[in-house]
Order: C-alpha cells, then sequence, then structure tokens
C-alpha cells in the first residue's frame, strides 16, 4: 500500500477511466528525487489498470549511448503492428531498431541533416555541402511512427505506457517519446515517464513528488515493522526508498557528525553495505550484471568463467532481494543498487568484467555493445578498438542517432593512433553533436579540433560549427567573417561547400546594418564562387542582387528581368531539395514576389510531410505564412503559423518563436485583437538579439503600429513607422512593406513634410521590383500624397490581396465622401466594409461603418455573421480542408503528424460547427 500518494494516485486514476470510458489520451510525467516513490506510482498503475494493454521499460544507464534503445524495450512486445504504419513510418521506426535499411540517409561524414539550429530564417551554418532531398535524418519521423503505432495498438483496448527511470533514455528514444506524447489527444493511450528532474519534457504535463509528510512516514515504517525515530524521519527528508532502507541498517555509532550525509549518499551507502556482506563470487557475478546492457542470462553465462564465476553464483544476491530473475533475464531491484554495485567494486574489476562481456557478445546484433565494452576495457590508444566503435558511430548516425554517434566517434578520436585520424573522428564528432542540437559541445570539440589539424577541408567544416556557435549567440558578425573566411580558404577544392557557405555569409550580412558594408563584399565573393561552382547557382546570386543591390548605392541596370530570374532561379532550389527551395522561397518574398513565395514554400511544406522530414516544416510553414499575410489570406496564414509554433514546440526550433511571434502579431492586429497582438508582439520582441531576431522584432513592430493606426491612434502609429524605417533594419521586408502605412499615417496626421522621403523610397522599390502588387500599394500612396482620385482607380485595377485593396476601398470612400460623392463613396465602402468583416478586420470594419454613417447612408445591415470556418480552431480548419479534398483519416494523419484517432476527433468536433453531420457534406461546404 503505498502512503501520503492519494492525490497522485487520484490524478492516475482520472487519467486511466478517461481512457477507458472516452478513448481519451493523456500523459503525465512523475518527477523527483531518487527513491521518492515514481516506481511505485508505476507499478500502482500497472495494478489497477483493468480492461488496458500494458507495455512497460526501464532506461539503463549503461545504454545511453545506443540510439533508440530504450524505445525498442517499450515497443517490443508490438512490433507486429509495425506493418499497419504508412510505408514511410514503418521503414523509419524498423530502420531506427536495425530491423531494416530505413528510409534514404546521409553517409556518415553527412550526418548533419536538418534545418539550422540557430541561424535567423532558417540558415544554418554547419550542415552539408548538399542537403538530401530525402530525409532520413529526421528523428521525430520515428516519433510519429511511434504515435501511430501506439494509437494502432489502441484501436483494440486502450493502452498504459509505463516508463521508468527516463532520465537514463538515450536522446533518439527521448526525443521520440516525447513527440508522440504531445501529440496524444484521442486514441486511449495513457503514457507515465517517471524521471529525475534532469530529463526534458517541455509541454507535458508533470507532477514533482515530495517526502512524505510525518504521518505518512510514521505509518511507512510501522508497515515495515521498523520504529519511527525522529532523526531517521528527519534525515531521509521523507523519501520512501531512504526510510525503508536506513531503517533496515544497523546502526553505527560515530563520536560526531559535521552534517547530514547527503542523501542519495546515505542510501547508495546503504545498498553498498548489503553488497558488501556478500560473498566475493556473488559480488563479481554481480558486478557482471550491473555492466552488462541486455539484462540477458544468457550473456552472464557466457561471461562468467571470464572471471571463474557461474550463475549459481547469482543466488546469494537473489535471496536478499537485489536483483531478480524473470524471463531469462537477470534485473536489479532498484537502479540505485545497480550503481551501488559498479561504482563500488574497484577500477581493474570493472575492467575485466567489460572485457568478459565484450567477448560474450560475440553477435552480429550485438556489435554496437560489443564495441562500447571494448572500449570501456581498453587502457590507452587502440586503432582497432577505434576503428570499431567508429563503425558503431556511423550506424548510430545512419539510425539517426546523432547524440549516441557523437559520444562514440569522441570516444573513437581519443582511442586513435594517428593524428590524421583522431582529428577525422573529432570533426565527425563534432557535426554529430550540432545534429543532435548539443551545440555547446559542438563548439567545444570544433575548437579542439581546430588545435590539432591543418586540413582545409576539415577546418571548413569545423569553421561551418563555429558559425552555428557565434549565430546562436547572436553574433552574426562574426559568423559572417568565419564563413566568407573560410569559403576562401577552400579553394577549388570544394567549391559547392564554399559557394553555400558564402551564401550563409550574405544571409548573416542581410540582418546587419547594410552599412557595414558586408553585403557587397559577401555578393561579389558568392558572384565569383557561383560562377566556379557552376550556372545552376547563378539565379541565386541575381536574386540577392536584385534586392540589395539598390541599397549598397549601385545600380540595376544590365541585370537579367527579375522574371527571367525566377524561374531558373526556382529550378535550382527544387535541385538543391528542401534547403534550396527555403532559399528561393525567401528571396521571393523579399523582392515582391509574394505568390513565387507562397507556391514555393507549399512545395517545400507538400515534400516535407511526404519526406517526413518535420524539421524542415517550420522555415517552410512560416515563409508560407508570411506571403498568406501579405496576400491577405489571413486564415490560412493562422493555419500555417498555428502549425509552425506546434512543430517548433516539437523539434525545439526555438530561434523560430520570435519570427512566428512577429507574424501572428501582426495578424492579430489585423483583427483589431489588441491583446494577442501585444502579447505576441512581447514574444518576439523579448530576449530576440539585436540582429539573429531581426525579422521577428520587424514584424512585430509593424503588427503594434497597424493597430494603432486602425484603432485611430494616428501619432502613436507614425512614431512607430518613423522609428522602423529610419532604423538599422529598414531593408528588411516589414521595413520595406511599412512605408505604405507610414506615408497614410502622416498624411492623416498632418505631417506633410514626411510624405515626400517615404514616397520616394517606396517607389523606387516597387518600380525596381515591378509586381502588381507593389504597384497597386504605389498608385494608393501617390492618390494620398497628391489627392488624385486618378491614382486611386488605378490601384484598385490592380490584384493586392483583400486586405490591401480593402484599405484602398476605405481611403478612397473617404476621400469621395469628402468630395460629397456620396453615391459613389457608399460603393466603395460598403465592398470595403464587406471585405473587412469576411477578413474579421474588426477595426477596419468599424471605420468603414462609421464612414458610411458620416455620409447619411446605413450599412448594408448589421455586421455579417461569420462564417462557420471562423467558430473552427486551426488544427481543425486544417482538417476540414482535407477532409474536403477526399483524403482518409490517415493520409491526414501522416500529413499533419497527427494519430488518425486524432484527426476523427478532430472533425467530430467540427462537423456540429459547420452545421454538417458527414463527411460526404464536406466539400460542398
Amino acid at each position: 500500500m503505498l502512503r501520503g500518494r492519494s492525490a497522485e494516485q487520484a490524478r492516475i486514476d482520472g487519467l486511466l477511466a478517461g481512457a477507458v470510458a472516452e478513448s481519451s489520451s493523456g500523459c503525465l510525467v512523475i518527477r523527483g528525487d531518487p527513491g521518492i516513490g515514481k516506481t511505485a506510482l508505476l507499478d500502482y498503475a500497472d495494478a489497477v489498470a483493468e480492461g488496458v494493454r500494458i507495455l512497460r521499460c526501464t532506461a539503463v544507464e549503461s545504454e545511453a549511448e545506443l540510439p533508440f534503445a530504450g524505445l525498442h524495450l517499450l515497443l517490443r512486445p508490438v512490433m507486429g503492428y509495425a506493418g499497419r504504419l504508412p510505408p514511410r513510418q514503418g521503414a523509419a521506426l524498423r530502420g531506427a531498431f536495425g530491423l531494416g535499411a530505413g528510409p534514404p540517409g546521409a553517409a556518415p561524414d553527412e550526418a548533419r541533416n536538418g534545418p539550422p539550429s540557430a541561424a535567423p530564417d532558417g540558415l544554418r551554418p554547419g550542415g552539408p555541402t548538399k542537403l538530401p532531398d530525402e530525409v532520413a535524418g529526421d528523428p521525430l519521423l520515428v516519433g510519429l511512427a511511434v504515435l501511430t503505432l501506439l494509437s494502432e495498438v489502441a484501436e483494440e483496448r486502450p493502452l498504459l505506457c509505463l516508463v521508468d527511470d527516463a532520465h537514463w533514455l538515450d536522446q533518439a528514444s527521448a526525443q521520440a517519446l516525447t513527440f508522440a506524447a504531445r501529440r496524444l489527444e484521442g486514441e486511449g493511450v495513457v503514457m507515465l515517464i517517471a524521471a529525475r528532474d534532469a530529463f526534458a519534457a517541455d509541454g507535458l504535463p508533470y507532477l514533482r513528488l515530495e517526502g512524505l509528510d510525518r504521518p505518512s512516514a510514521v505509518r511507512l515504517l510501522a508497515d515495515r515493522g521498523a520504529p519511527a525515530g525522529e532523526q531517521l524521519i528527519a534525515e531521509s527528508a521523507g523519501n520512501p526508498l531512504a526510510l525503508i532502507e536506513l531503517s533496515a541498517r544497523p546502526a553505527v555509532e560515530t563520536p560526531f557528525q559535521v552534517g547530514p550525509v547527503p542523501l542519495t549518499g546515505r542510501v547508495q551507502e546503504a545498498f553498498h553495505q548489503q553488497v558488501r556482506v556478500l560473498p566475493r563470487a556473488t559480488q563479481q557475478a554481480l558486478l557482471l550484471v550491473a555492466a552488462d546492457t541486455t539484462g540477458r542470462l544468457e550473456v552472464i553465462m557466457k561471461a562468467g568463467p571470464e572471471l571463474g564465476v557461474t550463475v549459481a553464483d547469482l543466488q546469494p544476491a537473489l535471496d536478499a532481494r537485489l536483483v531478480t530473475a524473470v524471463g531469462g533475464g537477470v534485473a536489479f531491484r532498484h537502479p540505485l543498487i545497480r550503481s551501488a554495485t559498479y561504482h563500488g567494486a574497484p577500477l581493474h574489476a570493472r575492467v575485466a568484467a567489460h572485457a568478459a562481456l565484450a567477448a560474450a557478445l560475440d553477435g552480429d546484433g550485438d556489435a554496437d555493445r560489443r564495441a562500447w565494452h571494448r572500449a570501456t576495457a581498453v587502457a590507452g590508444p587502440d586503432e582497432q578498438v577505434a576503428a570499431e566503435l567508429e563503425r558503431t558511430a556511423a550506424r548510430a548516425a545512419a539510425r539517426i542517432g546523432h547524440v549516441a554517434a557523437a559520444a562514440a566517434y569522441e570516444r573513437a578520436a581519443q582511442l586513435s593512433v594517428e593524428d590524421g585520424a583522431r582529428s577525422r573522428r573529432l570533426t565527425l564528432a563534432a557535426e554529430s553533436a550540432l545534429a543532435g542540437g548539443q551545440l555547446e559541445r559542438a563548439v567545444r570539440l570544433a575548437a579542439l579540433t581546430r588545435e590539432g589539424t591543418g586540413d582545409p577541408l576539415l577546418l571548413a567544416r569545423l569553421d561551418q560549427i563555429r558559425a552555428a556557435g557565434a549565430l546562436a549567440a547572436g553574433e552574426l558578425r562574426t559568423a559572417y567573417d568565419i564563413l566568407l573566411g573560410a569559403a576562401a580558404s577552400i579553394g577549388e577544392s570544394d567549391r559547392e561547400r564554399a559557394f553555400w557557405m558564402a551564401m550563409e555569409a550574405l544571409y548573416c550580412a542581410w540582418f546587419l546594418p547594410l552599412d557595414t558594408g558586408l553585403m557587397g563584399a559577401g555578393l561579389d565573393r558568392l558572384a565569383e564562387l557561383g560562377h566556379a561552382a557552376g550556372e545552376p547557382y547563378l539565379s541565386l546570386v541575381w536574386l540577392m542582387r536584385w534586392d540589395t543591390a539598390p541599397l549598397l548605392g549601385r545600380s540595376t541596370r544590365g541585370y537579367p528581368p527579375l522574371a527571367e530570374i525566377m524561374a531558373p532561379a526556382r529550378e535550382a532550389g527544387a535541385r538543391e531539395g528542401l534547403r534550396g527551395l527555403v532559399l528561393v522561397a525567401g528571396c521571393a518574398l523579399m523582392i515582391g514576389h509574394e505568390q513565387a513565395a507562397r507556391e514555393l514554400a507549399a512545395s517545400m511544406v507538400e515534400r516535407s510531410r511526404h519526406k517526413g522530414a518535420i524539421t524542415w516544416l517550420v522555415p517552410g510553414l512560416t515563409i508560407l505564412a508570411e506571403a498568406e499575410l501579405l496576400l491577405g489570406r489571413t486564415r490560412e496564414a493562422c493555419e500555417h503559423l498555428a502549425e509552425a509554433r506546434r512543430v517548433v514546440r516539437d523539434t525545439g526550433q526555438r530561434q523560430w518563436d520570435n519570427h512566428i511571434g512577429g507574424a501572428l502579431a501582426y495578424l492579430a492586429a489585423i483583427r483589431g485583437e489588441a491583446e494577442e497582438c501585444r502579447r505576441h508582439a512581447a514574444e518576439a520582441l523579448t530576449g530576440a538579439s539585436s540582429a539573429a531576431g531581426s525579422v521577428g522584432i520587424m514584424w512585430a513592430q509593424w503588427a503594434l503600429a497597424l493597430l494603432d493606426l486602425g484603432q485611430g491612434r494616428v501619432e502613436a502609429a507614425l512614431l512607430r513607422l518613423r522609428e522602423m524605417a529610419g532604423g538599422t533594419r529598414s531593408h528588411l521586408l516589414p521595413g520595406m512593406r511599412c512605408l505604405p502605412d507610414l506615408l497614410e499615417a502622416a498624411v492623416r496626421g498632418g505631417h506633410r513634410e514626411l510624405v515626400g522621403p517615404s514616397l520616394a523610397r517606396f517607389s523606387e522599390y516597387a518600380e525596381r521590383m515591378g509586381r502588381p502588387s507593389l504597384d497597386a500599394l504605389l498608385h494608393r500612396c501617390l492618390a494620398l500624397a497628391r489627392d488624385d482620385e486618378a491614382h486611386y482607380e488605378a490601384a484598385l485595377r490592380l490584384d493586392n490581396g483583400v486586405f490591401e485593396q480593402a484599405r484602398t476601398r476605405l481611403l478612397y470612400g473617404e476621400w469621395l465622401r469628402r468630395a460629397r460623392r456620396k453615391a459613389e463613396a457608399r460603393l466603395q465602402l460598403q465592398a470595403g466594409l464587406e471585405s473587412f468583416e469576411w477578413l474579421g478586420a474588426v477595426p477596419w470594419a468599424a471605420r468603414a461603418r462609421a464612414e458610411l454613417e458620416a455620409g447619411g447612408a446605413a450599412p448594408g445591415g448589421p455586421p455579417a455573421p461569420g462564417e462557420p470556418l471562423d467558430g473552427l480552431t486551426p488544427q481543425e480548419l486544417q482538417i476540414v480542408r482535407l477532409a474536403a479534398r477526399g483524403l482518409s483519416n490517415r493520409d491526414i494523419a501522416a500529413q499533419l503528424f497527427l494519430s488518425p484517432k486524432t484527426v476523427a476527433y478532430h472533425l467530430y468536433k467540427a462537423y456540429p460547427k459547420l452545421g454538417i453531420s458527414s463527411r460526404n457534406e464536406l466539400r460542398e461546404r
């Protein structure tokens, strides 16, 4: 019976009841110190769960370097369901467990897949020279496969997953499990994860166990027939394991004690004493079990003779309940017993145990364990062991275990005999650490390796890691210098790598003040490398040059027309895969090609979904949302931003939070949602470095200015917009696109002296880009500046997105009303009002209605009721759109990285909001 845990038990009971009665899902992370009762709560759940299938595993510290070891332990009993998974997910899961080749992946020295982990706008110096189009290195695809597998198993009956000691899970398993746990919703799956505080589980609900109160501690001791000593209760701090183990330990008289022994140390000492009283042969056999990572009795039987022990020597430990034997395996009763056994043994005994286990693990399936045991047993450099460990690292990287690969490469480097091999392996370790999200470790290894190598190609790869570290710290100038210097040093040895390093350096420069001269130098260098690297990339250079040349005081005369550049640029981007697509889409957005940017970003998102490259979704969705915003498609932008935020949470790409927050603030400003706008703007502005967060900061500032403008606070809007237009980030997209708002605020506020400079700058930009949307904005600016009706009419003849078109109608209607042309004004204002109401742009609709009333015309009835779609959440809207296209729940789940049951759950909630009752009605709706 558990003592003092009634509230925690009730919470578990609620999760289980929901899974059984309603097929609801839930996850709970149970945190706490060693011995606090985490495992006891898992045991409780195991015991009370009725009508539920149970999967359980306990992570082992010594397997933390074996990718997906913990996940395989949990899912092994249900791998027969893997055949029901979508092909790509099934291949990813089998590949992760070494049961198949898995999806195509990168070579071991190109395991650095995935989009950037530090750079702004999705640039990550540190990626491979050419990113594979099919990204096997996305560990979250395995997480999606886990989610789908659990959902399939739960179709038959509710499922309870119990994961103990999760802080010792290998990183690949932990990432896949937490990804699946965050997306549980309507599958009938309950996941309980017990871990110490070090376990990272952002976004998951948790409870933290504290020590028992005094009455519960007294009752626990009474249950054991032990006296409830006040000193024992005080020094144990209510820790149940400490109470049990220390009460059973014979009292030891000491003359004095300076202070209390740390709890874990004291409990471990209690376990030490229990081990030390055993026969020496039993201690040796226990050490073998502690050093082993398989838990298989047959391994202990094979390794024992090397140390002069047999399985029979384990009997005293079994009698003392230090270990248990179940199903052909041996397991310690508590992880601290394993730790006490292993760390309490002398070094020479541990080395002998690892050597014996390496000899015993002679099967192909145990190659990785064998390599680690051998690496632990050798005392000095050994090239044979180093090579074996390098092969282990390569296998780990191929199975998406980048952190495990980094550890194996680093240990292989330590065992290397020759300096060249050591440097190469350390470089691979640094790159694997970067791919696994361990940036500090990667930078440290890169710095260490640079000191010992003169190989220019290795130095370039290491410089990419150094640049990633600089970008993470917001030091874009440092990253620029590193990247451009490395690109120059490579020379002819790897022209393509040099080209992409220069391109990434250029992106760093773009987010720095243009007066530094870095853009000019970067463009010149890039053009040289473009010619050297080949024609396919020249169009990318021209895209960048078109946008930056005038800002650098250079003429664009003689440049190919933008229309002629976009097609080959798109082709070049497609050849480069996801990385190339995000680059071209970003460039297209900057030069006013919103529709092209939208199509490119949509293609990238679709390809990411198809390939299961989940981490690439964030840059694709963010650029897609920005394009939708500029095109006036606010509902779609909201969908994309909401999903991007969910994926950021899953992938840890926190550098995108700033960017997404700024775009969400702008969307809220259009709708007049003041609190939401300010909250999202604060997210974008808080904690962002002056360079790395440039775009998000600018979107947030633009949003706040638009909110002021929409609500009639013209002077406040003008102040913000002047700061944007005159600041060091004014060359960025929001800095250019806010100029029409600045001009409008200046005219409405009577600041005519500000009109000329704003008009001249935007006129030059629009003329250079030659886009209908920009021309429409320019005509609106000219109409405001010159009080000229012809420019209003010219603006309305051009396609400019719903929101901007409605704003033009509003301004034109106001102008017509002032000219006493009420009937014409009413037509423009009514059309603008309908668009604003359709968009949910509340303050702008209110302004249009007020203008209609001021002109003596009653607006066309009450505000138009919102469309049924307006009542849907962004995720429901996504699912409804896909279902209306005829996709099955399984197809939708695969696209949106959800389980099929979650898709069905959201459709069930959406139908009443849409006024329908079946899937067949969706397409017409």
